[in-house]
């Protein structure tokens, strides 16, 4: 006699396999930002005291320099005093000969010289295959108008040095830098932060933003001449072209560590420690559930947040509606409203907010399910914040 086949058999399920950390294969990417990338250093002895050794270290412009010391075997102590003890006239010396004799057709208001001085005394003069860490370093061919990694396969000839420098000639600020007859700038110009190069063949992504994260308002920048508003230019561009490989990105799983520093100036030399200090603040946070983001996907780390509406300041333009059109709508009095009022948002979510002509739109962090976080909310016109504040009515509470 036959017997039947058991129907309430548990089925086994298949155990994915958990990579150990120090079996991982890490990229570390180290965006631009001027002197607000000297968080870089703290972000590297966090990773340190936290033993997570990188396998590739990407970076642009000042990212660049640092991703290059460090892998080049410099300690963060002397990456630290290095930083502490630079100054204004060691990176800008205007080109006076070239603005009066050549005018509109100089290169550049400041001269190459000093910048590559900085460049050379910190990378080792070697090529990317000499290198004791596999480097890549993101830059622009300003001819073809293309994006350039050097370090990837086929580009590890070049000079690091020379591929450093060209990351960080701003351009219009220092001369392009020319690499095997190539003319390249800095490659903020395309990818501020190239984790879609850096992530090939990696297990996880550790992405550092500190130059496109938070666009917080600046009342006086009309008046603050042209440097000010070609920075402010630069990074409005660059966050608005940092939000599409966030907005897709799946896999490998990525961990987003943003210092707070927006409120600290480009090419500010007064606030190092405090910029070093906040790169391993954000970086110890962030990494804090390292080990569960390394077996996850999408972007890390995730907050619960609240979407709330003022109707009174709601004036029905829609603008939310067509830039987050799954998470809002408009109602039967043309008021904006959000679909889903919790959302589950990592760093890299909710920009559509701060795009609100009216300021209606508040999103809090909720501490646990339904319960809000007790954070203090910072009006920007009175004092500089880190977090995305736009204004009394819209707040982003520590995300």
């Amino acid at each position: 006699m036959s017997r039947k086949t058991p129907t309430n058999v548990p089925k086994k399920r298949t155990q994915v396999p958990r990579i150990k950390r120090s079996r991982a294969k890490i990229a570390l990417v180290l965006g631009g930002g001027g002197l607000k990338g000297f968080a870089h250093i703290g972000v590297i002895r966090a990773l340190q005291e936290l033993a997570i050794d990188p396998t590739v270290v990407a970076g642009t412009s000042i990212g660049a320099l640092i991703a290059a010391a460090y892998g080049g075997g410099m300690s963060v102590q002397e990456m630290s005093d290095r930083a502490r003890r630079l100054q204004r006239r060691d990176l800008f010396r205007i080109n006076r000969m070239g603005m009066l004799l050549e005018r509109t057709r100089s290169p550049s208001i400041y001269l190459e010289a000093p910048l590559r001085a900085v460049v050379e005394s910190v990378v080792p003069a070697k090529t990317f295959h000499e290198m004791g860490k596999r480097i890549l370093v993101n830059t622009v061919d300003i001819q073809r108008g293309t994006q350039l990694v050097w370090g990837l396969h086929g580009l590890r000839d070049a000079n690091v040095a020379d591929a450093v420098y060209a990351s960080c000639a701003l351009p219009g600020f220092f001369p392009p830098g020319v690499i095997d007859r190539r003319h390249c700038v800095d490659g903020g110009v395309i990818d501020n932060l190239p984790v879609a190069a850096a992530s090939l063949g990696m297990d996880i992504v550790l992405a550092v933003d500190t130059g496109s994260s938070d666009v917080v308002p600046e009342n006086d920048i009309a008046v603050h001449g042209f440097t000010s508003i070609y920075m402010r230019a630069a990074t409005t561009m660059m966050h608005a072209l940092q939000l599409a490989p966030f907005a897709a990105w799946n896999k490998p799983p990525m961990i987003l560590i943003r210092p707070k520093v927006s409120h600290i100036g480009w090419f500010s030399f007064s606030h190092t420690d405090e910029v070093i200090e906040a790169g391993y603040t954000a970086a110890m946070e962030a990494l804090s559930n390292f080990e569960e983001c390394m077996h996850g996907t999408g972007v890390y780390p995730r907050r619960s947040m609240e979407i709330i509406v003022d109707p009174n300041k709601c004036i029905g333009c829609e603008l939310c509606v067509a830039l987050a059109p799954r998470l809002m709508a408009m109602d039967g009095r043309r008021k904006a409203y959000p679909v889903t009022p919790i959302v589950e948002w990592s760093p890299a979510d909710g920009d559509f907010v701060h795009h609100c002509p009216t300021y209606a739109i508040e999103v809090t962090r909720l501490e646990t399910a339904g319960t809000r976080g007790g954070a203090t909310t910072v009006d920007p016109t009175s004092e500089a914040t880190t977090e995305a504040t736009q204004s009394d009515s819209v707040r982003f509470k520590e995300r």
